[in-house]
């Protein structure tokens, strides 16, 4: 594979590879070319069987990012499997559905931690491993809907979106003069596990369904040529910008 799209010779570290988005995303980045860490909790079964069938290479490095303390660990370990990691996806995240006045400190505190203080301390980490060999890379923040809405139900999620959004413009503006590009794509209504709530309430569904102009759930598939474009020197151009896979929705 040649072209600007071809990511041979790269190595991505995708972090919540072992269902889901991060999965479809660490397949799609291997379609490509590029070999995989893959940064889960659980062994990224389903990713490995489908990485191995590419002929490309997957790491696993089981860490639990609810927290920092893993996150040196976790990137020292990735970078004795690949050396030379080019690619950053910040995919692993949580949710907890309650309404605002039930909310507890805990459960806040839970899904801030992952969706957005591990996810900007990771890319710290990982920026640093490229300044120490004076090379450049890709950071693709997975955001979400909620990065631009406010949801109901999911306080705590809103706002580590939301955060993950700035985070990534911020990052966009001081690491573009290192030959670091910062971007985030922010999924639609996806069949995940994390969506599976909203998929089983018949009235949910249906009112999601109504505004998807595509007319349907998206897959995590869906998400893997955007991944891709933002991974590859097709976006050597490209910094702070954010791109919706939605099927609509923010057009709507």
């Amino acid at each position: 594979m040649n072209g600007p799209f071809d990511l041979s010779g790269r190595a991505a570290l995708v972090t919540g590879a072992s269902s889901g988005i991060g999965e479809a995303i660490a397949v799609a980045l291997a379609q490509a070319g590029a070999d995989i860490v893959a940064v889960a909790r659980r062994d990224p079964e389903g990713a490995r069987a489908a990485v191995a069938a590419t002929g490309r290479k997957l790491w696993h490095v089981a860490a639990d990012l609810e927290g920092t303390a893993a996150i040196a660990d976790a990137v020292a370990q990735a970078t004795r499997h690949a050396p030379a990691l080019d690619i950053l996806v910040n995919n692993a995240g949580t949710i907890r559905r309650a309404d605002a006045l039930d909310v507890t400190e805990s459960d806040w505190d839970a899904v801030i931690d992952v969706n957005l203080k591990s996810a900007f301390f990771l890319a710290q980490a990982f920026a640093r491993t490229l300044v120490a060999r004076k090379a450049t890379g890709k950071v693709i923040n997975i955001a979400s809907l909620l990065s631009f809405q406010g949801g109901i139900r999911v306080a705590a999620y809103t706002a580590s979106k939301s955060g993950l959004l700035g985070i990534t413009r911020l990052l966009a503006n001081e690491w573009a003069k290192l030959g670091i590009n910062v971007n985030a794509i922010a999924p639609g209504y996806v069949a995940t596990a994390n969506t599976e709530a909203l998929r089983n309430d018949a009235d949910r569904n249906r009112t999601i369904l109504e505004r998807i102009p595509a007319g349907r759930w998206g897959e995590p598939g869906d998400l893997g040529g955007a991944a891709v474009f933002l991974a590859s020197r097709a976006s050597d151009y490209v910094h702070g910008a954010v791109l919706p896979v939605d099927g609509g929705w923010l057009a709507r």
